[in-house]
């Protein structure tokens, strides 16, 4: 059985999922997730818990199992207390600012990059004068994807460390060139 899988999901207060065949809405104070999962894995309310069951051992429906209930956990926690991804930004002159709900960014290039929030529910925010932004949302996978593309828009270089890194980021550094000591 597997061990993620098994572990039935909690719904806190005022948080309600509606399940209708392999559908699951889940809303909460922050907002509404709705999902289709794989329709041979079962989804079930008990009370004030989810729970996800699978029809056989078979590989797929071991893999799927799990899966399930890791995204149907994120839908629960995004709609109850959100998720959030912070970026540091290092390097001479280079900053981001708020430019209404979208992000303006000065990253050394000959222009400015203006990122909009992918969906209404993701907001940024710009801290410590420009050096740190917070990506927040409900949605784990689109609070993700939006960080890692504002990170590709400059990806850390390894001789000064220069560019977007996430928080706790460890960027190796390289020795440059063999004169310079």
């Amino acid at each position: 059985m597997s061990r993620v899988g098994r572990l039935p999901i909690p719904l806190p207060k005022g948080v309600k999922a509606t399940i209708n065949g392999s559908t699951v809405t889940v809303e909460g104070p922050k907002g509404k997730l709705e999902r289709t999962f794989h329709p041979e894995i079962t989804v079930t309310q008990e009370g004030g818990e989810l729970s996800v069951t699978r029809p056989t051992d078979q590989r797929q429906h071991r893999s799927l199992h799990g899966l399930t209930r890791a995204l149907l956990n994120n839908m629960v926690t995004g709609v109850s207390a959100g998720f959030e991804r912070v970026l540091e930004i290092e390097g001479v002159g280079y900053r981001a600012e708020m430019a209404g709900n979208a992000l303006l960014m000065h990253l050394g290039y000959s222009h400015n990059i203006e990122v909009p929030p992918p969906t209404p529910e993701t907001s940024f925010e710009v801290q410590e004068r420009g050096r740190v932004i917070i990506v927040r949302g409900i949605d784990k996978e689109v609070v993700g994807q939006t960080a890692a593309e504002i990170r590709g828009l400059r990806p850390p270089e390894p001789y000064k460390g220069k560019g977007v890194r996430y928080r706790g980021e460890i960027i190796r550094r390289k020795a440059g060139k063999a004169g310079k000591a």
